[in-house]
């Protein structure tokens, strides 16, 4: 149950306190009073958006906070341990939240800070809201269709249908994306020309180097010639040359060596040097001419590094990029040249995704329809608690077109009276009789989910006289295995609460100012005076029904 809650500068609340109480908890008080804002600080709490100009003029941000009391907390500490956060302590759960005057805000949990997403999850579980507007809601099939699979339990037909839905989705739209593909062979011929072309390239990245290298060296080709002919000349062909030279001073070296001691090994080292010498011109006539026949390879080559830089140009840069878009290249020829087969395999299972909803489907109708057979008797009962003695409504299920969820065409028809013929719900004119619709169908749907708290926000709107009171009495009798909250405008509903709360309206300080108030004995008498018409110049007949309805309401 919600045992306390707490705002402050949100709308014309500076602060308030609430504390809660099990059973029925009614909220009464003037028109614009601000009743509405404690459902609004509620929602807060539940996770839904915040308007920042709900906060209070002249205040930076507006704070709520509740607190809950859990009998079992094992489904919320399971869902707070899955998130990392402390479970909750002696089954206590604190919920707070702040939004910002500029924007913005923050949620906690059990004062650890958390994402909006999260506290709707934990909160959703345990307050159930409905204010006029969800009555509008309840026209809609849609709607109908939620209401009944919530009824249903747990859910696992429609997950499982929902699952398999989205399998056939995404196989259908596979076979699409194949048939879809009109210009495949243009595509295919395109590609079968790319791979063709990097193929003969041959590209490789260690030839590319050793190529660049060995194109640098012939580069210098002209100037190696020159360099080469002009040892050879100084060696061994000009006119005048070393080795020319040295043959007439070996021939004197020899002569001095038979005249001199120390000359004898003169010659011999004269005919060393001339040796060298020539070997250098032999080794760099050889190597001349090779330069000379390396024409044709220098072309090859520079043929070859322009290929290089072609394919890099055209296909990613690099001699690695260019080896991964013919990879690339040659899976997606293969692809596009087993189109049909894919498109068969595609096709095939599509149909088996198919069949696999229609399963799904079958057992989430026959799921829908066991529920429907159930829920239709459950609400009629508690409709004819609230006035309709002989009104009755039908949950329909009829076959449908399949969908995202379900195949399957939920309708709810509504008799009020014997006699008349059921009616849509959309068809019916009377907001009191939606009204009573919309308390009958929540009470049965809060006892199916085991929802903690219920939250009306004057369900009660265009209903009076006996229906008032047969209202204000099923309001109390849900409220025995659930805390109920209930904002009233009408006394036949307030004097049926085990705990009452007044909210009032005045001028403080130049400024309006809205506060909660416990109201108990003559206090809550007077309340009740006032709901039925009385002032506080007279009223005794108003304040003799007031005591009365109170006293009968107790029994």
């Amino acid at each position: 149950m919600l045992s306390w809650l707490r705002v402050r500068n949100l709308a014309l609340v500076e602060e308030a306190e609430v504390g809660w109480e099990p059973g029925l908890n009614v909220v009464t008080g003037e028109t614009g009073a601000g009743k509405s804002i404690l459902v609004g600080a509620l929602l807060l709490l539940m996770g839904e958006r915040a308007d920042s100009g709900a906060v209070r003029k002249g205040a930076d941000k507006c704070t709520v906070e509740g607190r809950f009391r859990l009998d079992d907390a094992g489904k919320t500490d399971a869902l707070l341990e899955e998130a990392g956060l402390p479970e909750c302590e002696d089954g206590e759960l604190i919920l707070r939240r702040t939004v910002k005057a500029g924007g913005g805000g923050q949620a906690w949990i059990n004062d650890a800070p958390v994402t909006l997403g999260l506290m709707k999850r934990v909160a959703g579980g345990l307050v159930d809201l409905h204010g006029p507007h969800d009555q509008q809601s309840l026209f809609k099939t849609s709607a109908q269709r939620e209401a009944l699979d919530e009824y249903a339990g747990d859910g696992e037909e429609l997950r499982g249908y929902e699952a398999a839905w989205e399998a056939w989705r995404a196989a259908r739209e596979r076979v699409e994306e194949l048939e879809g593909e009109e210009n495949s062979e243009e595509q295919a011929e395109w590609l079968r020309e790319r791979v063709a072309e990097l193929e003969e390239a041959a590209l490789d990245e260690e030839e590319e180097r050793s190529a660049r290298e060995e194109l640098q060296t012939l580069g210098h080709r002209q100037r190696i010639l020159e360099l080469g002919q002009q040892i050879v000349q100084s060696i061994s062909e000009a006119e005048v040359n070393a080795l020319a030279v040295l043959g007439p001073g070996t021939k004197a070296a020899e002569e001095l060596g038979g005249l001199l001691e120390e000359g004898a090994g003169w010659a011999e080292e004269m005919r060393r040097l001339a040796d060298g010498l020539a070997g250098v011109s032999m080794s760099v006539q050889r190597r001349l001419g090779d330069l000379e026949g390396e024409a044709e390879r220098m072309e090859w080559l520079e043929q070859r590094v322009w290929t290089y830089e072609k394919m890099k140009r055209k296909y990613g840069g690099t001699v690695a990029g260019a080896l991964a878009v013919l990879a690339e290249s040659k899976a997606k020829l293969r692809d596009l040249e087993d189109r049909e087969g894919r498109l068969a395999e595609a096709r095939e299972a599509e149909a088996a995704a198919r069949k696999r909803v229609e399963a799904a489907g079958k057992k989430l109708s026959a799921a829908r329809k066991a529920a429907a057979a159930k829920l239709g008797p459950a609400v009629t009962r508690e409709l004819r608690a609230i006035g309709f003695e002989t009104g009755a409504l039908e949950a329909r299920v009829e076959a449908a077109e399949a969908g995202p969820k379900g195949a399957d065409a939920v309708e709810f028809t509504f008799a009020p009276n014997q006699g008349e013929g059921a009616r849509e719900l959309r068809a019916i004119a009377s907001s009191g009789e939606i009204s009573r619709v919309m308390l009958a169908l929540k009470v049965v749907l809060a006892g199916a989910d085991g929802t903690d708290v219920l939250v009306f926000d004057e369900i009660d709107a265009n209903v009076g006289g006996a229906t008032a009171h047969a209202v204000g009495k099923k309001l109390r009798e849900a409220a025995r295995a659930r805390q109920v909250i209930a904002i009233t405008h009408l006394p036949a509903v307030a004097v049926c609460g085990e705990t009452h709360f007044q909210v009032s309206k005045s001028l403080e300080g130049g400024r309006t100012v809205t506060r909660v108030a416990r109201l108990e004995g003559e206090a809550r008498e007077r309340e009740i005076t006032r709901m039925l018409g009385g002032d506080a110049a007279g009223g005794k007949a108003a304040g003799e029904l007031a005591r009365e309805w109170l006293g009968g309401a107790k029994d």
